[in-house]
């Protein structure tokens, strides 16, 4: 099986009925459980990622599947191999609880450590984006044909950084801010923060604060399609398979 423009359409097709199965929960009273490391999960959750975790696998029943929900339940492979998948059902549960639409689905698929091809879909704002190694990074809008994104270069007045709306160490955030010219901050949730730097909506996410692969994978893939990148505070290039499937601080950048 090649990563191709084929498989990516099979992929975003997975992401988008896990989206409408989401949705069927959104904004009722969903009971919220709360897992060991105390984060949320519901209902949706666990549906999204059955749906997903079985349709992977009528595309390649030998890639293994790293899914948000697997790997809580202690189900999930404890590594990834050469080539695998990171799945993260329903990116951002507190906005969805919270009745925010700044959730998704996301599906990326990891080869030799790297993300090349992934798919992040916004249920409640009927957006997707799509990237593919060497194919170039999309997004479609309700009503509007694919298009074509990429990062940009940080412009003349100063970079519009993105950050998360409910994570990460915000001392060491705003220290970063104070210490340099920025355009606009803006919070964003879930891995729409890696979507709108591939499509230039934004110029730097710095992420003070541990996250885990499937987090990060699917909107890394889009990221890298558009021209941008993701680094390790110490300036490596974030890679995957690592022990426990944790990442380690990094900045997300988009072109140049």
């Amino acid at each position: 099986m090649k990563p191709d423009s084929v498989l990516l359409d099979r992929i975003v097709a997975i992401a988008e009925d896990a989206g409408r199965a989401i949705l069927r929960h959104y904004r009722t009273d969903v009971a919220v459980e709360r897992k060991a490391d105390s984060s949320p999960v519901t209902v949706a959750d666990r549906e999204a990622e059955a749906l997903i975790v079985e349709a992977l696998g009528t595309i390649d029943p030998d890639i293994p599947i790293v899914a948000e929900e697997a790997v809580a339940a202690g189900t999930a492979p404890r590594e990834g191999g050469d080539r695998f998948w990171l799945v993260d059902p329903l990116d951002g549960t507190r906005e969805f609880i919270g009745g925010t639409d700044e959730f998704t689905v996301n599906i990326g698929l990891v080869q030799n450590g790297m993300p090349i091809l992934g798919a992040v879909h916004a249920p409640a704002l009927g957006e997707t984006y799509g990237g593919l190694a060497r194919g170039g990074a999309w997004r479609a809008r309700p009503g509007a044909p694919r298009q074509a994104i990429a990062a940009r270069p940080v412009r003349s007045e100063g970079p519009v950084v993105l950050s998360s709306r409910r994570h990460g160490d915000r001392g060491r955030l705003h220290e970063m801010l104070a210490s340099m010219a920025v355009a606009a901050h803006r919070t964003v949730g879930s891995s729409l923060k890696f979507c709108l730097l591939a499509a230039g909506e934004g110029d730097i996410y710095p992420r003070y604060g541990e996250t885990n692969e499937w987090d990060t994978a699917a909107g890394h893939a889009v990221l890298l399609a558009a021209g941008g990148s993701i680094r390790t505070l110490e300036g490596a290039p974030l890679g995957y398979g690592k022990p426990g499937f944790r990442n380690p601080e990094f900045i997300a950048r988009g072109r140049g």
